[in-house]
């Protein structure tokens, strides 16, 4: 991939701090997945292609979480290309901003089905009764899945300040990244809220860790 895009603004966006205590630390494997070349040839630093890299590697490696989460938060802190490669043909400036705008509040869209794909790897739908001997690894685990979850709500949050954005800007079409604008469509008509779903998901979490907390020798 050839760095020859040239930077554009920087959104000022960066991403949530979330670590997860005896996971294997994030690696990027941008070099192991591009060939050797010089240094200005595989650089990797704009929002696109890092985003052109999280939808690479997700068709790869769907089951990667961490290394989805790795490229999209890249790809909020990077600045973006020059309008020339952005993801959609722009004509004005007015077109650029949409596009920077919906541009962003996908990628927090995508965050916080990450996170949420994230937390569902060490929750736990049930606590049942011969759960007992491992009653602290399962309460652990439930402690990282929560923590998860709480992240996705920031991101939620910031892709409907992104969405709010886009939306004073809906009269202006870019046809080529539809699905980003049906998103803003939904988000501002309410039938796309992720708060709903992490609030359940969160209450679902809380009542099996009661389960768990609840476990003794007698119950055993």
């Amino acid at each position: 991939m050839e760095n020859n895009l040239g930077p554009a603004d920087n959104r000022g966006v960066r991403k949530a701090a979330f670590s997860l205590r005896g996971l294997v630390p994030l690696f990027s494997l941008v070099l192991l997945m591009l060939p050797v070349l010089d240094a200005s040839a595989w650089r990797i630093q704009y929002a696109e292609q890092f985003y052109k890299l999280y939808h690479e590697h997700l068709y790869h490696y769907p089951d990667d979480t961490m290394e989805d989460i790795y490229y999209l938060e890249q790809a909020l802190k990077a600045d973006f290309a020059n309008p020339l490669y952005a993801l959609a043909p722009i004509k004005d400036k007015t077109e650029w901003e949409r596009y920077r705008d919906l541009f962003s509040m996908h990628v927090n869209l995508k965050l916080v089905a990450a996170y949420l794909t994230l937390g569902s790897k060490y929750d736990k739908m049930n606590a049942y009764f011969y759960n007992y001997p491992w009653k602290q690894q399962n309460l652990d685990s439930l402690a990282l899945a929560e923590k998860a979850y709480r992240v996705a709500y920031g991101y939620w949050a910031k892709a409907q300040d992104w969405s709010q954005k886009a939306w004073a800007l809906r009269d202006v079409h870019l046809e080529a990244i539809e699905e980003w604008e049906d998103e803003n469509v939904r988000i501002q008509g309410g039938d796309l809220d992720y708060k709903d779903t992490i609030d359940r998901t969160l209450a679902h979490l809380a009542s099996v860790r009661d389960q768990f907390q609840k476990m003794g020798p007698g119950t055993y």
